[in-house]
């Protein structure tokens, strides 16, 4: 089993994503041969590499599920110049590609941003939701991290370029990278390094305008601007699960627990040690947990016609 890369194109733009697992088919209740899959989401300035050890554990053992890592517009190889970089743009991309592709219902994983996107998708598109896993997830109350916050203050569309042009950004990668190696980091290593990933990024100037707009649309000066969880009792029967570290220094662990108490009959797992990438520290975990949390729960079957009562009863 080999992750593949692919495209394809929407609206005109080109979408690039990751596909591992192919030959992974499980039979749907209604008799047909689709695949179960499952979407993988990045979060900002990342891209489907964050993925790679958690495919590659899975290829390690082995998987039953068709795995998707897309890379959200304005991120990695999929275009993005001009665009829209808010959440609901960003969920309507996964239900496009999803739609080109196939496929009906998708388990969906969202990381830091991507977990906001997910529960985005989950909200606009509940009938494409079969489970859904947030990690390390924004949207989920007001603490980030500084870094982000200033990011989303007046003047960061200018300063950022100078810093790029100027080599300031990819020397800040390669400190990064150069800190990460040093063997006294222990555990906060891989942080480092997905860091150093996501810095170097900024350098090219349509991954830059995609991070300011997309930073701008979800986080203010004060903090996170955007959040689900006054609708997470819409999750009542959707599978949830919430990862986190318990050294997440992007956003605080307390939104995890916190989110844990909201979601009707939710799963909470802190990762101890861990930072903001809990799946990259330790993939092999978050690959047999996820295996675990999909076996353990059928796909849901939640349609529009049964949020509208939810939804009028608790404004009763």
């Amino acid at each position: 089993m080999t992750a593949t890369r692919r495209t394809r194109t929407l609206h005109g733009q080109r979408m690039s994503y990751v596909e591992a697992c192919p030959d992974a088919a499980r039979s749907a209740d209604d008799g047909t041969d689709d695949p179960e899959v499952v979407v993988l989401v990045h979060g900002i300035a990342g891209s489907a590499e964050t993925w790679t050890p958690v495919l590659q554990a899975f290829e390690g053992t082995g998987c039953d599920r068709l795995l998707l890592a897309p890379e959200l517009l304005g991120h990695g190889e999929s275009a993005g110049v001009g665009g829209d970089f808010s959440l609901g743009a960003y969920a309507n991309g996964l239900r496009d590609l999803l739609a080109v592709l196939g496929h009906r219902r998708v388990t969906v994983v969202g990381h830091s941003l991507g977990g906001g996107v997910a529960m985005q998708f989950a909200y606009q598109f509940p009938e494409m939701c079969s489970r859904l896993v947030l990690v390390s997830s924004g949207g989920l109350g007001r603490g980030v991290s500084p870094v982000l916050r200033l990011a989303a203050l007046p003047g960061a569309e200018w300063v950022l370029p100078v810093l790029a042009s100027t080599g300031l950004l990819g020397l800040g990668a390669r400190g990064l990278r150069l800190a990460a190696s040093l063997p006294t980091m222990g555990p906060g290593a891989v942080g480092l390094r997905e860091a150093a990933r996501h810095a170097a990024s900024l350098t090219e100037r349509a991954h830059l305008d995609a991070f300011v707009d997309t930073v701008r649309s979800v986080i203010g000066p004060g903090g996170q601007r955007v959040s689900g969880t006054d609708r997470l009792y819409l999750t009542e029967g959707l599978p949830t699960l919430v990862v986190w570290g318990d050294r997440d220094p992007v956003i605080p662990v307390g939104h995890a627990r916190r989110a844990g108490e909201l979601i009707p009959h939710g799963r909470l797992e802190i990762f101890e040690g861990a930072g903001h990438f809990p799946h990259c520290d330790e993939p092999e975990r978050f690959a047999a947990l996820l295996t675990e949390f999909c076996d353990a729960n059928a796909p849901a079957e939640i349609d529009v016609a049964s949020i509208g009562p939810r939804v009028a009863s608790r404004g009763a």
